[in-house]
């Protein structure tokens, strides 16, 4: 790597993704729930998100492309469009929990309506991105700062909470699983942790880094990011660690009041500012709602350059990124707007539910290509997988998809077969949803199945020219110019 280029933090900017609203709403449910039972889960899920997030920057180092680049060239159009279609998705997906969760932080500071602090959502991000035209360095630091604060927040409360070190460590290293419920709940905690936009977000940042192309440089870049990707995302578990700890240690009080007991078994993003206001005093909702405002800024800035290599990638068309943030945002706010205006706080919390339901569906989707392409010979030559790594991830990540399956299909089950709706309004809507499975198996069995496309690696040019280090195949420095293009775009803005 050459000193003094132009440098993406990967590992932290894809860290916010397991920060992000959704994910504190699950962590505070898993910890008002049952405790520190469930910290294990957090361990076990963050170190499966790290093996996946090192291959998908793996990906970018070794052969100069991303992800969606990847399938575009592997897959069909008809293929392509349905993929690049299911990631926008996503994206918009992931933007929900972060604009509901902007909205509740305004409310819990300022008194401000719900869906006034939806509205306000859509403009307060336009801020953040405006620190751009100071350079894509200072939006990193910022970035950094709002995680730090996510953190710094919640220790704080942690501290106050006082919860039982000596459990913490039990529930962190001894599998539980004690009740059904914890079982589910589990298994939402997992559903919550690996975003399929984060997949197409890694692989994607690393390419902006100037890497010696010779397969030492190689080497030795992945190995830094795999080392970058740990710390943060260590940093990362510490905060989810501290957020169960704080609804864990308030609700297992045994002098707790009738009303916070109330709100610990069905908590939500904006509960638990009641829970922790009474059970610790107001500065600890204020500072919760501070951490809840810097988590949904952070998170859709990642979003925004996700949505931008996705698009880049699959249709080969950029966008200034405020534009890009204006029309994702617009689309996210026009759900947000209705649920909070008709149902409240209750109905923006379900419909986070629901966005955690879109992000299982849509992970496959993300997961299998990378799987696959980073186990190719053709694409990543002698950098590929191991038959080892290949053996764990393709286990690890069939488990992933199992587990969200599961999350997905229990909840849809529970919809179906809920009291609310009638016995022939249930047949109807299972009738829909019917083609709808059955279309899913049978694309997510061709993305594993597929026949591979003759490629050939980057890389291998390189070296079959005589050049270790030298110069890039036309179709990289296509790709760097394209990458060149992103980032005059961000200091220009």
């Amino acid at each position: 790597m050459e000193k003094g280029a132009r440098l993406h933090r990967p590992g932290f900017l894809v860290s916010v993704a397991y920060l992000d609203p959704g994910n504190l709403e699950t962590d505070l449910q898993a910890g008002a729930d049952h405790k520190y039972q469930l910290l294990w889960i957090v361990l076990a899920g963050l170190g499966f998100a790290l093996i996946i997030q090192s291959r998908s920057a793996n990906l970018g180092v070794a052969t100069g492309k991303h992800l969606s680049e990847h399938c575009k060239t592997e897959y069909p159009n008809p293929i392509n469009y349905c993929l690049w279609l299911l990631a926008e998705i996503a994206v918009i997906a992931a933007e929900i929990p972060q604009v509901i969760g902007t909205a509740f932080a305004f409310n819990i500071l300022f008194n401000v309506p719900i869906w006034s602090g939806v509205l306000l959502a859509g403009l307060n991000t336009l801020l953040l991105l405006g620190l751009q035209k100071y350079g894509i360095r200072k939006l990193e630091v910022a970035i950094g700062v709002l995680v730090l604060v996510v953190g710094g927040c919640f220790c704080s409360v942690m501290a106050n909470a006082k919860p039982n070190v000596e459990e913490i460590m039990k529930g962190m290293f001894i599998p539980k699983l004690s009740t059904s419920s914890a079982t589910r709940d589990a298994i939402a905690l997992l559903g919550a942790l690996i975003m399929p936009h984060n997949l197409f977000l890694h692989s994607a940042l690393v390419i902006s880094r100037k890497i010696s192309r010779s397969v030492d440089g190689i080497r030795s870049a992945s190995k830094y990011f795999l080392l970058e990707s740990a710390l943060a995302l260590f940093i990362a578990f510490l905060i989810n660690v501290a957020v169960i700890s704080v609804t864990g240690s308030v609700c297992s009080n045994p002098n707790i009041s009738t009303e916070n007991k109330n709100h610990c078994q069905n908590i939500t993003l904006n509960s638990a500012a009641f829970l922790l206001k009474n059970a610790l005093g107001n500065w600890s909702s204020k500072l919760y709602a501070v951490s809840l405002l810097a988590s949904g800024q952070s998170s859709t800035v990642t979003g925004t350059y996700a949505g931008q290599y996705i698009m880049q990638g699959f249709l080969e068309f950029n966008m200034k990124l405020w534009l890009r943030n204006l029309l994702t945002r617009c689309i996210v706010i026009a759900p947000s707007l209705v649920a909070c205006i008709i149902g409240g706080p209750s109905a923006a919390s379900k419909l986070i539910i629901i966005a955690s339901m879109i992000l299982s569906f849509e992970l496959p989707f993300a997961l299998v290509p990378l799987l696959k392409f980073t186990s190719s010979e053709a694409k990543m030559g002698q950098h590929k997988n191991s038959k080892m790594v290949t053996l764990i991830l393709w286990t690890l990540g069939f488990g992933s998809i199992g587990i969200n399956m599961y999350f997905l299909g229990s909840s849809l089950l529970g919809w179906l077969t809920s009291n609310r709706m009638s016995k022939a309004a249930a047949i109807s809507a299972a009738m829909l949803i019917l083609p709808v499975i059955i279309l899913y198996i049978t694309m997510l069995l061709y993305l594993t199945f597929k026949p591979e496309t003759p490629t050939t690696n980057p890389l291998e040019c390189i070296l079959s020219s005589g050049g270790s280090s030298g110069g890039d195949s036309t179709r990289d420095r296509e790709n760097n110019d394209i990458q060149r293009d992103t980032e005059i775009q961000l200091e220009d803005i």
